[in-house]
């Protein structure tokens, strides 16, 4: 199985990326992801260039969306939403068609107490739009400062939920493939 993952943050120190570093950790072969290196290369979303020159590092990530069997999104939260490059990578996404019935789960660290739910739930709407099959729970991680450490999650409780999502990412995957044998990459 293979999941691309993307992470909303830019931040060096970004909580979301940490998680989604301890996500990488619990992979094991036959899994395989691929970590999104950085959305903040991506121009802004613009449908005139959409139509008449995809830029490489679109076409790029959107052959790696089509070449995965599901996808993973750590985001924050700003403004009650998610970030500004995540949203644009999205757009990007929307025209290729790619995420299409694509399993999806969603995952958010914060440090306030909310978890990051609000942009987990614009997130679902979102991907819901797009066409995307998002899993109906995520994994939200509240005061997230106190449980991540040298760039990793150690919080027991919650890597076991990160475990428990991946899971639930897996049986979604294998789901889809049953359903539908052509959406295998």
């Amino acid at each position: 199985m293979k999941i691309l993952a993307l992470c909303g943050s830019l931040r060096s120190g970004s909580l979301n990326a940490a998680v989604l570093r301890s996500a990488t950790d619990l992979f094991v072969p036959p899994w395989e992801i691929t970590v999104e290196p950085d959305l903040g290369r991506l121009p802004f979303f613009n449908a005139d260039v959409e139509e008449n020159d995809l830029p490489e590092i679109v076409a790029e990530l959107r052959a790696r969306l089509g070449a995965s069997d599901g996808l993973l999104i750590a985001t924050p939260e700003y403004a009650h939403g998610t970030s500004g490059v995540l949203k644009n990578a999205l757009e990007w996404l929307v025209g290729g068609g790619e995420i299409a019935m694509k399993p999806v789960a969603l995952m958010s660290a914060s440090p306030a107490v909310t978890g990051g739910d609000r942009a987990r739930a614009w997130l679902t709407e979102t991907l819901t739009v797009m066409g995307a099959n998002v899993l109906a729970d995520g994994l939200r991680i509240p005061q997230a400062t106190r449980k991540v450490k040298d760039g990793r999650l150690t919080d027991e409780p919650t890597l076991a939920a990160l475990r428990d999502l991946l899971d639930d990412l897996a049986r979604a995957v294998a789901a889809a493939r049953e359903e539908n044998p052509l959406l295998a990459p």
